[in-house]
């Protein structure tokens, strides 16, 4: 018998009728989810994951899935752009069966959890940061009828009703003492979750997160969940999960997905030097500031399987890194990619647009530099104040927007820069896409990549299938 259901809720679609999208975008798991159900399964419960947006199951579907499943308790991982879609799930649930405990988590909670347990009556209880700490004490509180106001980390209604906020729980500190995340869960894992496509070399692919925590403060940036502070899973460790995912599962490559992978030199060169000592048939790819990388460790990266960095260059504007405290210039941004480029390591550059500040001249600056540096891949979002981010703060005070949760995607101009309208900024939004991919020698490397990875090709012709299906039905 299932005891506990973890739920990734469906997001709200950037447009509507563009499932055909799903056969190039992201369907990688929720690591997070993996984590909790690894940690229910140690103490004792039986978990079950739903992945509802990349089984592209509507928020009524889950909701009959988990009351034919009938659980104790059903966790949901929230994000901005999902917070609706969980409250219609919690809702459904509490109508046809009020004994199922509902848990938040996430980093929407962490930064919005008590403006979110009051919108969304339905919630039970909210976990706050890291909720493979809180998760034993929680659910043994609610098995035994004890008080909740002991266990740190949550919010939770009292018996009148009323929202309590109890006290903040201590970090985990040793990464390595987390449970092997529950791949074993996931139907059809590896097959049915792959990154974007051309974001790997080989397939099948699993992600996986090494450490935790970032200390820079950029200004668009939420760190409310695991804080400024890096904690790392040692070398060791992570090797051992990569041979593990390797025999297990016959992986090929693995994409880290920490906030920040390249943090501490030291250590990645331990972790490189163990891998070129100790093969394994897999490729891999991570990510990094442009301030935290060295010639040195990139060639060493490299040679022990790095496949592509990803750095968050943000803007081709200083003026503009300055306004979002990036604590990085331009020409650092230059002498990184140009050092990881001729280490022989992919570049994913992730930059942004419309954020407080910009203009017409930070806008060309920005696509002149995407177009003089050696990247391989450009990844532009449109400006999301994020809740919890220092910049969200500044623009909208204390005042919550919810009427903006279900566009929090980086795919909608939910704020404009002075003196651009939201078209004009779609405008140059697709003018910097365009003047890209569009150059020769990228669209000949993307044409080359699909031809030699079958993974790719038969992604790439479902989408358009799903495409030209989508202009029939219009017509």
């Amino acid at each position: 018998m299932i005891d506990i259901v973890f739920v990734n809720p469906p997001y709200e679609q950037v447009t509507q009728g563009t499932d055909y999208l799903k056969h190039i975008t992201n369907r990688s798991p929720s690591i997070g989810l993996l984590l909790l159900a690894a940690k229910a399964r140690e103490i004792g419960y039986k978990p079950q994951i739903i992945e509802s947006d990349l089984e592209s199951y509507s928020a009524q579907k889950v909701a009959e899935m988990i009351l034919e499943i009938n659980p104790k308790f059903v966790g949901i991982t929230l994000f901005t752009v999902g917070v609706f879609n969980a409250g219609i799930i919690a809702k459904i649930l509490k109508e046809k069966n009020s004994d199922i405990i509902i848990l938040v988590g996430g980093p929407h909670i962490s930064s919005m959890g008590y403006e979110t347990m009051n919108k969304f009556v339905d919630f039970d209880v909210a976990v706050v940061h890291e909720g493979e700490l809180i998760l034993q004490n929680l659910l043994n509180n609610i098995e035994n009828n004890k008080s909740l106001e002991d266990v740190k980390g949550i919010i939770y209604r009292d018996k009148n009703s009323a929202i309590r906020r109890t006290l903040a729980p201590p970090s985990i500190e040793s990464l390595d003492s987390l449970p092997r995340p529950a791949w074993d869960l996931l139907p059809n894992f590896p097959k049915a979750y792959l990154p974007a496509i051309y974001d790997y070399p080989r397939a099948p692919v699993a992600t996986y997160s090494a450490s935790r925590g970032c200390p820079f403060e950029c200004e668009f940036c939420d760190t409310s969940t695991f804080g400024a502070k890096i904690r790392y899973n040692s070398p060791q460790h992570v090797y051992d999960t990569m041979k593990h995912l390797s025999e297990t599962y016959d992986i090929k490559h693995l994409q880290f997905v920490d906030d920040l992978f390249v943090a501490h030199n030291g250590r990645v060169v331990e972790f490189s030097k163990l891998l070129i000592a100790n093969p394994i048939d897999m490729t891999w790819s991570c990510t990094a500031r442009v301030n935290t990388v060295k010639p040195e460790t990139l060639k060493l990266m490299k040679k022990a399987g790095c496949w592509e960095i990803s750095f968050g260059l943000e803007s081709g504007s200083d003026f503009m890194l300055d306004e979002m405290k990036k604590s990085q210039k331009v020409s650092t941004s230059i002498k990184a990619v140009n050092w990881t480029h001729d280490a022989g390591i992919r570049v994913k550059g992730l930059l942004m647009l419309g954020y407080p500040g910009e203009s017409q001249q930070t806008i060309e600056e920005t696509k002149e530099f995407v177009k003089s540096i050696p990247l391989t891949t450009m990844n532009l979002s449109k400006f999301t104040p994020y809740p919890g981010s220092p910049i969200y703060r500044k623009l909208y005070g204390a005042s919550i927007r919810e009427e903006d949760w279900e566009k929090l995607n980086g795919m909608n101009f939910v704020y404009q820069a002075e003196g651009f309208t939201e078209e004009e900024l779609d405008y140059q939004y697709k003018e910097i896409i365009k003047s890209f991919y569009k150059r020769n020698e990228i669209l000949l490397y993307y044409i080359k990549m699909s031809f030699a990875n079958f993974t790719h090709l038969k992604r790439l012709g479902m989408f358009f299938l799903g495409l030209l299906g989508s202009k029939i039905r219009r017509i």
